[in-house]
């Protein structure tokens, strides 16, 4: 116990020095523009801009695989944060994230999420609720084949499936850490397998997917 307790203490404080130290300024990208492209790159035809629940928010809903990114943007490194609400029903149906360490609609690092698995009934299942990819070397399949269990972990307390959750991703010394609504344990702490060190930022969906209010605080 004294040791899980040292260890959040330590995440705590590395969160809270990332803050300081980094004096980095907020970057709030303008997801309004995202369905006319100003600003953005990749199938921005795939996304509507919505408002759900008093959130301006994107809106995927497409049964294939769909990046968009900011255009012209690099990121090292430091935080990425945004709301996100999938649906718990049917199953395969939500698939909701963001991607990073972006250079096309296929080379990217992504974290996603499974609305369907928060709370399954199936602990497998709730153990898929958040994965990490590193496309196209490294796609969840041949993640969970040859590295069963560590790229992808349930998330505790599970949320509701069919509500917005927040998340704060991250992104320090090859290190890709997963906070979701505050907690103080990342739900997922992975090594990054992508080589490459720079590349945009971006919103990531397979299925139906909400997202909004997309925060970037980049390492200095």
């Amino acid at each position: 116990m004294r040791g899980r307790t040292l260890a959040l203490s330590a995440v705590a404080v590395l969160l809270a020095c990332y803050a300081c130290a980094s004096g980095a300024q907020a970057v709030a990208p303008d997801l309004k523009s995202v369905p006319t492209g100003k600003g953005w790159k990749g199938d921005v035809a795939a996304t509507k801009l919505v408002d759900k629940d008093g959130r301006a928010a994107i809106e995927f809903d497409r049964d294939e695989q769909k990046v968009v990114w900011l255009d012209g943007f690099e990121f090292a490194g430091g935080v990425i944060e945004f709301d996100a609400k999938g649906r718990s029903a049917p199953p395969q149906s939500s698939f909701v994230g963001v991607a990073f360490r972006v250079e096309n609609a296929v080379t990217h690092d992504a974290v996603y999420f499974r609305p369907f698995n928060f709370r399954a009934a199936d602990p497998v299942k709730r153990s898929h609720a958040v994965q990490y990819i590193s496309e196209p070397q490294w796609p969840w399949e041949k993640l969970r084949e040859e590295k069963p269990g560590q790229f992808e972990k349930s998330i505790e307390p599970a949320p509701d499936g069919d509500a917005w959750f927040h998340v704060k991703i991250v992104v320090q010394k090859r290190q890709v850490s997963v906070f979701v609504n505050g907690a103080a344990k990342p739900s997922l702490t992975v090594n990054e397998l992508s080589t490459r060190s720079g590349g945009s930022v971006g919103l990531w969906c397979n299925g139906y997917g909400l997202i909004a209010n997309l925060k970037i605080t980049p390492q200095k």
